[in-house]
């Protein structure tokens, strides 16, 4: 059993033999898995409750991804560090779909897309398009290098070490902030499936993601995320075809959600114009403007409702009223802001929720509004206009870039047999990632049909359980009021995180628990297979490029196995912390890991390949510049980034482009600084050069 996943060594025969193992152990698998659903849809029929549904998922998938780790545990080097170069290109796509398929595209895809519509596209179509600049620019070339990580390019490419530290350090940054992001969704998926606390589920979707890579690095990650694909691919089909078959009785939700997003649009409009829900409109309106009056003088106001919660408590006390009324006087009192400037961030916040749910569609643009405002409009609408559509391109350039840089995806093609198999993997990785991706805009348009048409006007005590259980793992991702206590939900007084969407989508749609159940075990596949992506392209550039390639070259193989395991379980440990914190949403922190790596590698690596002028002290300051160029923007205009560095100035937007895209500057400067810098100082040595060629050419030999 053991033998299973040994890539070994061995010719195109052995590879082939090999390859037939692998597909008979995955159709049986496969074959598995659906036999395993299928008997937990019988046992609950039978009564099985919903808490030891989502034990049972949680543990029989963790479990699978233990076996598979302990099964494939290696100390041997280049199997820890690219599953031993034996990896066939159509596994390698399914993995790297796997370890792509985050929880930012697994959980927040299909969200971004319910809350924002149209614009949401531009994560789509950079990512997607990053795997045509990897097939084009970067994955044939560095399977030709044939080392083990990025900063071993850099490293050799641009002689020194300084290159290969400063390709280390932005590793680490950008997978950390990437890793940070993939573990909180496991922890909102654990405790969704087990009811735990979200902090608990995190460090038990921890032991998860650890085994696989702990024991066997590389090459259990590999075989782990194929099996991760599998899972995750199913479970997130299965709902999205049950919403189609439902609204419109064709299996097919690719092809028909067209159809039912003219409906979402006809009912965006009855909304926007209802009664109701101008009513709710007009209470946020007024909590606003009262909270715009709180602000004015903070101080003052909160002195006033300090006199007015305490005047009430005696009040109740002198009347002798019930401990229960009692009770929540007190607490209103305990949760009055401490002082001024609490009280000024607590009301800045509450009234730029109030101003969103003062606007029609819970602040939602209309789904199929392209740009927001109006290139025929006023001044005003075509300069919103202008800026919705530089900022769609920007954030598109931002993600294509990145996702050709991201190290933890470009390591990945350092584990198939060849430079050809390298291309093939691109091209498979791009077919399994379009599954879903092709998928995500149909779910937002379902899943918005469904809450339109049968959410908004039930009955406050007739909406359905899912509600009350997603508003109990956290309040922010779901939570409904009676504003206008009319006993009837309106669409303004509900509050919907797109974290949810998908996790939610099969009791939206009335399927059964074990459906969701399996929707938790597809989204905790795609946290882990990403997440032990990252922690192994952290540990392994500890490891092997600062502590082998420049600490101790005479390191044993076991050693640097060993260092690199010790290293890899503190990082998942701080990760785990950070992530606690709950520090921004998931898709904040994936965006910004993809600046990060766009300015930090992409030109650096280009221009390694392509021109052999690229000189080491060029890369070295190019790298530096657009990295800190980026991460200067990101600090300067991010709130939350804003607070953690304490930055009070004026928010000043370059252009009009949000943060979130800040690696549309970086790109350029790096680009810039390297040629400018390469023209003036000397040449590459002759061997550097010849590497080059050597990298471009695929039948070419170094001597």
């Amino acid at each position: 059993m053991a033998g299973m996943f040994e890539t070994g060594a061995g010719g195109s025969g052995s590879n082939k033999a090999f390859k037939q193992q692998l597909n008979k152990v995955y159709k049986w698998y496969t074959g598995g898995f659906f036999v395993f659903v299928v008997a937990l849809a019988i046992l609950e029929q039978m009564g099985l409750s919903r808490e030891w549904i989502g034990f049972i998922f949680l543990l029989a998938t963790i479990g699978l991804y233990a076996g598979i780790g302990i099964m494939s545990r290696t100390t041997d080097a280049a199997e820890y560090y690219v599953a031993g170069r034996r990896v066939p290109a159509v596994y390698n796509g399914m993995a790297t779909g796997a370890d792509w398929m985050s929880a930012a595209s697994f959980i927040g895809m299909a969200g971004t897309l319910y809350l924002t519509g149209y614009s949401g596209l531009a994560f789509i179509m950079g990512w997607t398009g990053g795997y045509c600049l990897v097939a084009l620019f970067l994955a044939p070339y560095l399977r030709k290098f044939g080392q083990f990580t990025i900063p071993d390019f850099l490293g050799e490419r641009y002689g020194g070490n300084l290159p290969r530290f400063i390709g280390i350090f932005a590793a680490i940054l950008c997978s950390f902030t990437y890793v940070v992001a993939q573990i909180y969704g496991v922890g909102l998926i654990t405790s969704r499936l087990t009811g735990v606390a979200f902090e608990l589920g995190i460090f038990l979707g921890l032991g998860g993601i650890l085994v696989c890579s702990f024991l066997g690095g590389m090459r259990a990650v590999t075989w782990t995320q194929v099996a991760q694909y599998i899972i995750l691919i199913v479970a997130y089909m299965i709902p999205v075809v049950w919403l189609s078959v439902k609204q419109t009785s064709v299996p097919v939700p690719q092809a028909i959600y067209g159809f039912q997003l003219e409906k979402v649009t006809a009912k965006e409009k009855l909304l926007a114009a209802d009664p109701k829900e101008l009513e709710v409109r007009e209470i946020f309106k007024q909590r606003s403007a009262a909270l715009a009056e709180k602000l004015k003088n903070p101080a003052a106001a909160l002195a006033a409702d300090k006199a007015a919660a305490e005047a009430k408590l005696a009040q109740l006390r002198a009347a002798n009223a019930p401990s229960a009324e009692l009770s929540a006087a007190e607490k209103a009192i305990a949760d009055l802001p401490k002082d001024e400037a609490a009280a000024k961030a607590a009301w800045t916040r509450a009234k730029a929720a109030a101003d969103t749910k003062a606007r029609p569609l819970n602040g939602m643009p209309p789904h199929a509004q392209q740009f927001s405002g109006d290139p025929n409009g006023d001044a005003a609408a075509v300069a919103a206009y202008d800026t919705s559509r530089l900022n769609f391109l920007a954030l598109i350039f931002c993600l294509m870039i990145g996702t050709a840089a991201l190290p933890h995806i470009l390591m990945r093609y350092y584990t198939v047999p060849s430079v050809r198999e390298a291309r093939e993997s691109v091209t498979w990785s791009l077919f399994f990632i379009f599954l879903l991706y092709f998928t995500a805009p149909a779910l937002a348009v379902l899943v918005k049909y469904e809450v339109f048409h049968v959410l908004v006007g039930t009955p406050f005590d007739q909406l359905p359980a899912w509600v009350a259980s997603w508003n109990k793992v956290d309040p922010s991702l779901m939570s409904i009021t009676d504003i206008n206590k009319d006993g009837l939900l309106q669409l303004n007084e509900m509050t919907i995180g797109g974290d949810i969407i998908v996790l939610a989508t099969p009791e939206i749609g009335g399927l059964p628990y074990v459906i969701s159940g399996l929707v938790a075990a597809g989204g905790l596949a795609a946290a882990l297979s990403t997440a032990d992506g990252l922690l192994l392209t952290i540990a392994n550039a500890l490891s092997h490029d600062l502590y082998y390639k420049m600490i101790d070259p005479n390191a044993s193989t076991a050693r640097r196995v060993t260092i690199s395991k010790m290293l890899l379980l503190i990082v998942a440990l701080c990760a785990a912390y950070v992530a606690a914190q709950k520090p921004a949403d998931i898709l904040f922190l994936v965006s910004a890991a993809f600046s990060f790596a766009a300015a930090a590698f992409f030109p650096a690596l280009v221009l390694g390949i392509f021109w052999k002028r690229a000189t080491g002290i060029a890369a070295s300051a190019g790298m530096v510049a657009g990295l800190g160029i980026t991460v200067y923007y990101m600090v300067t205009t991010q709130p939350w980034m804003r607070g953690i560095f304490g930055v009070t100035s004026p928010i000043e937007l370059w252009f009009g482009i949000l943060p979130i895209s800040a690696g549309v500057f970086g790109v350029p400067v790096g680009f810039a600084v390297i040629i400018l810098l390469s023209l003036v100082t000397p040449a590459p040595s002759r061997k550097v050069q010849q590497l080059v060629e050597h990298v471009r050419y695929p039948s070419l030999r170094m001597n």
